[in-house]
């Protein structure tokens, strides 16, 4: 997938105007400022200390939509005046592969963004988009997993139309606890 892909959408007046767009060195240092906040760091696995880190993470994500496995989108809320947009998150569609019918999405909001709805808005973006684009290569499903102690991403999935589907057990360490597994079907 060569093409740039952006995506826009409020989906009410009260909701934050979401860009989700491919990863791109502009965004390293607001990346580097987000993953300060030790609740993110808590959830996530990659480690993104510095300016380096940054722009390895960013790069990482930007050979694996040439490889068309993996589609990370940072997510931008639309910002009126001279910073037209500020990172608020970041969504992913990974392990994409044509008569796969499965694949697997992901997620972290930053602090200043949580509880305002920026996660489950963009997961029903990207979402919607992951079927649209993938699903003549026979995408069915989506799959989310957390861990069990995650509430927050458990609302979030929930919120989003990934129904529970069952616990498994820890594999760590990218799972160091047991997870909940969510899914969503398309057309649901």
């Amino acid at each position: 997938m060569n093409t740039p892909v952006i995506l826009q959408a409020s989906t009410t007046p009260a909701s934050p105007t979401l860009v989700l767009r491919p990863w791109c060195t502009d965004d390293v240092a607001a990346l580097v400022e987000v993953c300060r906040d030790p609740e993110l760091r808590r959830w996530t696995s990659h480690v993104v200390e510095n300016d380096a880190d940054g722009a390895q993470w960013v790069e990482a994500q930007q050979r694996s939509w040439a490889a068309g496995d993996r589609f990370g989108f940072a997510v931008l809320e639309a910002q009126p005046g001279p910073v037209r947009e500020q990172l608020v998150g970041n969504v992913v569609l990974k392990d994409v592969a044509p008569g796969k019918p499965t694949a697997e999405v992901g997620y972290w909001t930053a602090t200043h963004a949580r509880g305002r709805g920026v996660a489950p808005h963009a997961l029903e973006m990207l979402t919607g988009w992951a079927f649209q684009t993938f699903e003549t290569d026979g995408l069915e499903r989506l799959e989310l997993l957390h861990q069990v102690d995650n509430l927050a991403s458990c609302r979030v999935a929930l919120k989003s139309g990934y129904d529970f589907d069952s616990t498994l057990p820890a594999a760590p360490p990218s799972f160091p606890r047991d997870g909940h597994l969510h899914t969503r079907r398309v057309g649901a």
